[in-house]
């Protein structure tokens, strides 16, 4: 018995996506500090240069859920040439701008362009996988994002330099050189939507009907899908943030503080390569609750001053934790989403991801005027386990909702006289004449 063949596309196209996402975060990665430093160069004090990072987050936070209105009711391949070339102009752009209500500007197009890929990307990864499938291709994809943000900052790194005066040229060319590294993404952009995908097609888009916010967001699963993604990612910025500062007061130099947060970055990348098998091990309630209970004890441990071999271990098992809750949220969202608003609900994900981005630090920043550099860590810890605590209370309810209703027994109708002339009249006609 020959098995039915499998629809839709091989995996080609989810090795293309990954590569283009690598080169699109990769370029935002090396553009966001590069912004700062050019800020900086034309003028800016701290306050000037948290506006225009917060720009980036805040700008996009208005377009999310109309684009994810349109990829539910369309295609969602448009979407990623769209974001390269809205974040390849937006770093150009930020590169050669001379003023800084310019450069915040930029940096939204930027931010917008980022949203536009990650929309559209998220959205294709969910309706071309099966179910069974999504932990791991989306695990696969956010690897890209992984190997974006490792690359990005060394690489900014080494192009800016502040010394002679030129901080302004060197950050210039570091936002030029990102803007073309953008750009390389569009050479794997190719054939990457399959166009027979369920969704994809004008008929659905003229039929499909629009789901309410609200419906999206009281659907089960979905807020806590949400908060999980927001909690970790707003623990990977942090902690990409406030961990030199933590280094400056523990006499930690620059280099090993860089070579620290590329062993985490590192460590979620081996994370995400090893998802199925721990999927398959320990399953997606199991593995999501515990990585991030395991990440939120980390994360209150960095607190105490351990030596610099110790911290190193703490933040390899830090990032390898962290890299479970990704993916993880993106394929609670999706299942728990109605069918027809999954882009919307992935779209209200990402608008969580900026709104922690904008809170998250300066809730940090507040904590670590008061209570020290290190105090924040206690915030994400806390943060965390409260993840830990909704990922086991959805798995529970999913588990809950999965089980079938006893079935309902059919009652047999009742007979009725028409029936029983219709019956009589059923007998042969011989038999009627012999009577």
């Amino acid at each position: 018995m020959s098995s039915a063949p499998r629809p839709g596309p091989g995996r080609g196209w989810l090795l293309r996506l990954v590569i283009a996402f690598a080169f699109a975060q990769g370029a935002v990665s090396m553009a966001r500090p590069a912004v700062s430093y050019r800020a900086l160069a034309l003028g800016a004090d701290e306050t000037a240069v948290g506006v225009i990072a917060g720009v980036y987050a805040l700008l996009p936070l208005f377009a999310a859920v109309p684009l994810g209105r349109r990829t539910d009711h369309g295609r969602c391949a448009p979407l990623l040439p769209l974001g390269v070339v809205l974040i390849s102009g937006g770093c150009a752009l930020s590169g050669v701008v001379s003023s800084l209500p310019a450069m915040a500007a930029w940096s939204g197009v930027m931010g917008l362009g980022h949203l536009c890929f990650v929309i559209g990307a998220q959205s294709i990864v969910a309706r071309q996988s099966a179910p069974a499938e999504q932990d791991r291709n989306f695990g696969h994809f956010t690897i890209g994002a992984s190997l974006g943000q490792l690359g990005g900052p060394i690489a900014a790194g080494a192009l800016i330099s502040g010394e002679s005066g030129a901080l302004g040229r060197t950050s210039a060319l570091a936002l030029l050189v990102s803007a073309g590294v953008c750009a390389v993404a569009l050479t794997s952009l190719w054939r990457i939507e399959h166009r027979r995908t369920p969704g994809a097609g004008p008929a659905a888009k003229a039929g499909a009907a629009k789901v309410p916010v609200t419906t999206i967001l009281g659907a089960r699963g979905v807020p806590a899908g949400i908060f999980i993604s927001m909690a970790v990612l707003s623990s990977t910025d942090i902690l990409t943030a406030y961990l030199p500062v933590v280094g400056e007061h523990r006499g930690i130099a620059p280099a090993t503080v860089g070579l620290l947060l590329s062993l985490r970055a590192a460590a979620t990348i081996a994370c995400r390569l090893v998802m199925t098998p721990m999927l398959r091990l320990l399953g997606r309630t199991a593995l999501l609750t515990t990585s991030c209970l395991l990440a939120g004890l980390l994360c209150a441990g960095m607190v105490l001053p351990v030596p610099v071999p110790v911290l190193a271990v703490m933040l390899a098992a830090l990032g390898f934790c962290l890299g479970a809750g990704q993916p993880l949220s993106m394929t609670t969202v999706v299942q728990a989403a109605p069918a027809e608003a999954r882009s919307t609900a992935l779209a209200l994900r990402l608008t969580g991801n900026r709104l922690g981005q904008a809170a998250a630090p300066a809730a940090a920043g507040l904590i670590a005027g008061t209570a020290g550099a290190a105090a924040p860590f206690a915030l994400l810890g806390a943060l965390l386990l409260a993840a830990a605590g909704l990922g086991l209370r959805s798995g529970r309810t999913a588990r809950a909702t999965s089980v079938p209703p006893e079935p309902t027994p059919v009652r047999q109708p009742e007979p009725t006289p028409v029936r029983d002339r219709e019956q009589g009249d059923s007998t042969p006609l011989a038999d009627r004449n012999r009577s």
